[in-house]
């Protein structure tokens, strides 16, 4: 039976790049959930790249046989994604047919959209290409031979705890599962915010501005979160001073600080404003706003800074499951983690607003699932 509209979930990798490679793909209803097709494949040995293409193309191929008319692309390959999208070119000559393949296939659908997502939100996807680089590296599967569905079912089962034989589905966390909630804070107003000057690792004071606006942003929280089991800061300054104000309103709890939550490094652009830094440094500044891999010179890109939040955030997670925890950081850091919790693309950092001792809230829940409750709230901050 033909059906409207789909999700595809693709994936590929390989252990080695190149290496022993594989891909899988889900086709769900975006509706229900619900898994209308599965294909996985071991690709013999391939670049990650080549069996991430081989993933989307076989969702496709598979979302064009239950008759869709419009598909949504979720991939956490950024690449596949910018290039399908037309922003990136491909150059490698090895993937331009498999590009060319897989745009063929769009052309048969209505309406098509790639979207990335952190990979953590492609995980059913991910296991069923391990399964399939599993099966290619034991040497008991050539290549172009389809994955076994038993080992497809196990590799689903260790990547998501669940067994998809008997769990409902259902994209919405599960109403037992209790979030652990962020209440993600950046810090007050320092001379350099009011100068709009770039401000890394310098460890700027709040202004007077700044600590009554951290006084106001305690209040705040203590509104939202009647209960809250830590207060984690980035070790500048001007995130601590704001983190304790906090603290003070929730019932005192150790301000901890966490260096991953630090600001980025802007290395030589430390101080300066963007008027100055597009005189002094063009060339750079372009190359920057074009690339979050691109660092500035001397200093730390964005991907870095990503990596890093990630890995605070998955602590936190795994430390306060079901609890609420208040994170004071600066703009970068923050912008990522809702970049990733809204599987926005990069364009995002450039685009989205957060003012100083804004609040953004967001809940991580034990299978993967993210909500974002409310981005830069300064309700608060009207009459300081």
């Amino acid at each position: 039976m033909a059906v409207r509209a789909v999700v595809i979930e693709a994936d590929g990798g390989s252990r080695g790049n190149p290496g022993p490679a594989g891909y899988g793909a889900v086709v769900r209803d975006p509706e229900t959930g619900e898994v209308l097709a599965e294909r996985s494949e071991s690709i013999g040995t391939a670049t990650n790249n080549v069996a991430e293409y081989r993933g989307l193309i076989a969702g496709l191929e598979a979302a064009a046989e239950l008759g869709a008319a419009e598909v949504e692309a979720r991939m956490d390959s950024k690449l596949v994604v910018e290039q399908m999208c037309g922003r990136w070119q491909i150059k490698h000559p090895g993937l331009r047919p498999l590009a060319a393949q897989a745009a063929g296939l769009v052309s048969r659908f209505t309406a098509v959209r790639f979207t990335w997502v952190p990979r953590e939100r492609n995980r059913h996807a991910d296991a069923l290409a391990n399964a399939a680089m599993d099966a290619a590296a034991s040497g008991a599967a050539p290549a172009a031979t389809p994955v076994k569905a038993e080992a497809r079912e196990a590799a689903v089962v260790r990547a998501t705890g669940t067994d998809p034989a008997t769990t409902p589905a259902s994209w919405e966390p599960r109403p037992t599962e209790e979030a652990t909630r962020l209440i993600l804070v950046r810090h007050g107003e320092t001379e350099r915010t009011v100068q709009k000057r770039y401000s890394g690792r310098g460890d700027v004071p709040l202004t007077e501005r700044g600590r009554a606006q951290a006084r106001a942003t305690a209040a705040r929280v203590a509104a939202l979160a009647p209960s809250v089991a830590a207060v984690v800061s980035s070790p500048l300054s001007r995130c601590t001073a704001t983190a304790e104000a906090v603290a003070a309103q929730v019932g005192n709890p150790p301000v901890r600080t966490d260096d991953d939550l630090i600001e980025c490094d802007f290395g030589v652009w430390e101080g300066h404003t963007f008027a100055e830094v597009r005189e002094g440094w063009a060339a750079e500044l372009d190359a920057w706003l074009a690339s979050t891999r691109v660092a500035p010179p001397k200093g730390e890109s964005f991907v870095t800074v990503a990596e890093r939040t990630g890995r605070a955030v998955d602590r936190l997670r795994s430390a306060y499951p079901g609890e609420t925890v208040v994170v004071v950081s600066h703009v970068s850091p923050i912008k990522l983690v809702l970049r990733d919790a809204l599987a926005a693309g990069d364009a995002f950092l450039h685009r989205l607003y957060l003012d100083t001792a804004g609040i953004s809230v967001l809940d991580l829940y034990p299978d993967g699932g993210v909500a974002v409750r409310s981005v830069n709230d300064t309700s608060h901050l009207t009459d300081v």
